[in-house]
């Protein structure tokens, strides 16, 4: 009798661990952070294929995205589709900016952006199929454009339009896999 009763105060001190760890996890998953897997080459040479990232739920309840930010948002035009993507990319045009690609280089509010900070001097930026060399775009009130570090392998903004408010899922501030790359994710322009 005292052995059943020990086998089952360790099943329910057991479950009781399972339970408080299961609740940890997915409060901490839905409302703080969640890690993200880069997938691809669209973020070369900042972010790896494979790399892991932390990132954060929370700070964008507390704390306005600003350019610059490497955020995590579900991926466009896949209504339809059974496997949701999610992309990770650099905003580059606030609610209000008016951007627009010259010679092909970026500009923001009429002034070229200095993105010397993360991408090689000889890195071209070249218009697309929504954001059209020359031809400028106003970002509207709650949303972002943002594009791949990685300009020429990066499908973003340019080609499909804005990242609305409701579609980003956190802002990405840590890197934590392969160990060897671990690393803040910091903001150039801060």
């Amino acid at each position: 009798m005292v052995i059943l009763q020990k086998i089952f105060s360790y099943i329910v001190d057991a479950a009781q661990t399972l339970i408080l760890a299961a609740s940890l996890f997915l409060i901490t998953y839905i409302f703080l952070v969640r890690p993200y897997q880069v997938s691809g080459g669209s973020m070369l040479p900042n972010f790896e294929d494979k790399e892991y990232v932390l990132t954060s739920v929370i700070s964008l309840r507390f704390e306005k995205l600003k350019k610059g930010d490497v955020v995590v948002f579900q991926a466009p035009n896949q209504e339809n589709s059974e496997f949701k993507k999610d992309f990770i990319k650099r905003i580059i045009g606030l609610p209000g900016d008016t951007v627009f690609i010259k010679e092909e280089t970026v500009f923001v509010e009429g002034k070229k952006i200095d993105e010397s900070k993360y991408l090689k001097t000889e890195v071209k930026t070249y218009g697309g199929g929504f954001l059209k060399e020359g031809e400028p775009v106003t970002v509207p009130p709650g949303s972002y454009l943002v594009m791949g570090d990685n300009r020429t392998a990066s499908s973003d903004s340019r080609e499909w339009g804005f990242v609305k408010d409701s579609e980003i899922i956190g802002k990405s501030f840590f890197v934590y896999l392969p160990l060897e790359n671990m690393r803040l994710i910091k903001n150039p322009f801060d």
